[in-house]
């Protein structure tokens, strides 16, 4: 059997190093940004193009030295307390922000931490690779691209390693400074071990190196066990930024992310990865608060729309006051579901006995599971379904705001059935963003029930129904209802109706409401003025179907374009940070065709190049041609991750615990591709075949394009899995397959491995980096989620063409 290489567990421990720091940090920074995950894209762009420079720099430096590995050590010492920094700088980012306490970050905050904090870790991170793969090639005595081949396999079996390591045992058992401390400690052993065997290691200044890395490694090892302080004293400072007047009572850790429990006075918020839960007086409050009207006024208002509810679903709110009001009316049994038991556990000292009565209730029965998950594979039927979960400003949150969930309530609703959902709003919808908003928000309900109205005016209510005799906006019709069920709260009374359902405000925002959303430039002139004294609710129902069609592609919101979630952004930026809000605003006038000038330029500039390359003899037409296949291919393998963790996220739920492991399967796809082309591709500097990689990535790019609605369809969780984890595989497979030719594409053209390597990888970080950005933070939003795929499949299909014009008939 042939003897495993020493500098082999080096580059492994690169691949476990950088896995568990960039789940980490990404984990940190969700936190920071509320729970955003459309900065997971601005964050992977940063890390990759950090690591991309880094790269670069690291091939400078291998081709002006020969010891590599005394700076690949230095470079190890540099990382282990750089990545505890790292962290402590994102528990306290907020702080060198002029925002507002427990306000928005915008996107161009977002973008600049990211770049910033990520920059002199990445950088050290990228400069390893490189130098391990020098140490690698002149170790085998090759004078070609066998070690960057063989570090890019390595680096991407430690991915794979640090992904399910990190999955499975340190998000569960550790914090983030022990896990980014054992992850460095990890590394530091394997280049120690590696020393051992690599020539020219026992200079006396390597040994010195060598030293400082074992005391670094002692002290690490040591301060593991009090990292749990230093844990504690981090939350404790991010919090002082983020909610200055609130004390912090608790943290916890959950598979769906950071449990917080702050208090101010006797009221208690409770917050998942930065972003407000709910809040709710604690147990000792004698006089309601403002939040448990709140409640009060949400379920009263909800149970009345339905003359008779006896079976009752509700998603979500329950902790903080709406499940012990619901449980005042007259109904047989309520499934209440709430996502994650460690939040529930953590809350019942802290929420009302009121609440805690209620859950003790024989009707209601309490369901730990994710409330689409549970809306699709029930199979019994409600009188009512009440959804009490905050504004969609995360995706998560966007999956029951979208046609594909209210299409699946509405399948469990008896025929008189009622659905409730709201969300905040304006006076007047005053805002652009919240008007978009909430429009997309009642169209998309008119999509699937035949009858809705939207009540409210700082928070708007949803009432829909196939029924047309349940729904009212009749102050008296509800009153007696209420009345005839003999209900005492202490946040709500029948006189409640009679001013949530002041006329002329009602008026006003449903004929804002109905007819915004019908015209070509209504998502960005905002609503148009209405008429001074609007028709009542019946003339409006009856006229609206006359009205223009609805602008489908930004007022219906989907799984697969959530421009939701979008506006909702828009909105808090408008709330929170004044002016960032129109960088955002203007991203919705991209076009689709605005891509055609990109494609036809790049096609005609390598006809250009290709015929100056006749004319001359140079081949800067295939140098070129190989370094935009390069990009293309970072670009679309990015981009298409985007759109499989947005549609699993849509489809399945939350992805805060599965991340290290959806990227140890895309690793492992690129670990066995590269594999794969270095032992059975003989001639690897060959466009040809490089080129047909580009035409199979563009072809699963429109395989995949074409799957995900139907995955949508498919009940079972457990295959839903199966089949986004086999399209990441195949992904990274080929992904992995064209590193190697491209690489060796690009030696043929210039001779220098070093400089080939770091070229070649630095440029695929970039494409990464770019399709990260793109991906995320425009195209999945506003576009769609099929519409990153169809990019990705233009953009390799591009590359195929430029490939082909560039080709050679006789080879090189």
């Amino acid at each position: 059997m042939k003897k495993v290489p020493a500098h082999f567990f080096s580059v492994l421990m690169l691949g476990i190093i950088s896995q568990i720091a960039q789940v980490v940090l990404l984990r940190e920074l969700l936190m920071v940004f509320h729970g955003n995950e459309l900065s997971i894209g601005i964050i992977l762009a940063a890390w990759m193009a950090w690591v991309g420079v880094g790269s670069a720099i690291g091939a400078t430096i291998a081709q002006r030295t020969n010891r590599s590995l005394t700076i690949l050590t230095l470079n190890i010492a540099a990382i282990l307390p750089l990545l505890v920094i790292t962290v402590s700088v994102i528990r306290g980012l907020r702080g060198f922000f002029d925002v507002t306490p427990g306000a928005y970050l915008s996107l161009p905050d977002i973008i600049i931490s990211s770049f910033v904090v990520m920059a002199p870790l990445c950088l050290l991170i990228g400069m390893q690779f490189v130098l391990l793969a020098k140490i690698w090639r002149q170790s085998d005595g090759a004078v070609g691209m066998s070690g960057a081949g063989k570090t890019y396999i390595g680096e991407a079996a430690g991915n794979i390693i640090g992904g399910i390591v990190f999955t499975f045992a340190m998000v569960r058992y550790l914090n983030s400074f022990q896990s980014v401390v054992l992850a460095g400690m990890l590394m530091a052993a394997g280049v120690l071990w590696s020393a051992r065997k690599v020539a020219g290691s026992t200079t006396k200044v390597h040994w010195q190196i060598r030293t400082v890395v074992i005391v670094l490694l002692i002290v690490a090892g040591a301060s593991l066990a009090f990292l749990g302080y230093v844990n504690d004293w981090a939350y404790t400072i991010q919090w002082r930024y983020f909610a200055p007047e609130h004390q912090l009572v608790e943290t916890h850790q959950s598979k769906y992310g950071n449990i917080t429990i702050a208090r101010r006075d006797d009221q208690y918020s409770f917050f998942r990865s930065g972003h407000l839960m709910f809040a709710t007086a604690g147990p000792e409050t004698l006089v309601p608060h403002f939040e448990q009207q709140q409640a009060s006024v949400f379920a009263h208002f909800a149970m009345v729309q339905h003359s008779q509810p006896k079976s009752v679903l509700l998603i979500g709110g329950g902790l903080r006051g709406t499940l012990s009001e619901i449980a005042k009316h007259p109904v047989e049994q309520i499934d209440y579901v709430e996502l994650d038991e460690v939040l529930t556990k953590a809350a019942k000292p802290y929420i009302a006995q009121a609440t805690l009565t209620a859950l003790a209730d024989p009707r209601v029965r309490l369901i730990h599971a994710d409330g689409r998950v549970f809306v699709k594979e029930a199979d019994k039927k409600y009188d009512m379904i009440i959804v009490d979960i905050p504004d969609p400003a995360t995706a998560v949150l966007n999956r029951y705001y979208t046609n594909e969930f209210f299409a699946q309530a509405g399948s469990l609703l008896n025929t008189d059935g009622v659905f409730v959902i709201g969300a905040v709003s304006t006076s007047g919808l005053r805002s652009r963003s919240v008007a978009n908003r909430n429009t997309t928000i009642y169209h998309t309900l008119r999509s699937v029930f035949s009858n809705v109205l939207p009540v409210g005016e700082r928070f708007l209510f949803y009432f829909a129904s196939d029924s047309p005799e349940q729904i009212s906006s009749d102050a008296a019709v509800l009153q007696q209802r209420y009345m005839q069920r003999n209900i005492q709260s202490e946040g709500f009374s029948g006189q409640h109706f009679h001013l949530l359902l002041e006329q002329s405000q009602l008026r006003r925002i449903n004929c804002i409401i109905r007819n915004h959303g019908r015209t070509d430039e209504a998502h960005l002139a905002g609503p148009q003025t209405g008429p001074i004294l609007p028709q009542s609710i019946s003339q409006q129902q009856k006229i609206e179907d006359e009205l223009p069609p609805v602008r489908t592609q930004f007022f219906i919101n989907s799984d697969f374009k959530p421009i939701g979630y979008y506006y909702t952004l828009m909105f808090w930026g408008d709330l929170t940070r004044a002016g960032h809000t129109e960088i955002v605003g203007r991203l919705l006038q991209i076009q689709r065709w605005w891509i055609v000038p990109a494609i036809v330029f790049f096609i005609g500039l390598s006809i250009i190049l290709r015929l100056l390359g006749s004319l001359t003899a140079k081949k800067t037409d295939m140098q070129f041609a190989v370094i935009f296949a390069v990009f293309t291919t970072g670009l679309s393998t990015m981009i298409l991750q985007i759109a499989l963790i947005f549609s699993f996220q849509s489809i399945y739920g939350f992805i805060y615990e599965m991340v290290g492991l959806i990227v140890a399967i895309f690793m492992a796809g690129l670990a066995i591709g590269t594999a794969i082309t270095h032992r059975y591709v003989a001639n690897k500097a060959n466009t040809n075949t490089l080129a047909a990689v580009q035409f199979a990535i563009a072809a699963l790019a429109c395989l995949i394009a074409v799957l995900l609605p139907r995955a949508a369809a498919i009940e079972s969780a457990a295959i839903v899995f199966m089949l986004f984890s086999v399209l990441t595989f195949v992904s990274g497979l080929l992904n992995g397959l064209d590193f190697p030719l491209a690489a060796e594409c690009f030696m043929a053209l210039n001779r220098q491995a070093e400089r080939s390597a770091g070229t070649v990888y630095g440029i695929e970080l970039f494409g990464a980096c770019l399709g990260a950005i793109v991906a995320s933070a425009v195209v999945a939003p506003i576009m769609g989620i099929i519409a990153c795929c169809l990019l990705a499949a233009i953009v390799n299909g591009t590359a195929f063409v430029v490939l082909m014009i560039s080709r050679r008939p006789y080879g090189w």
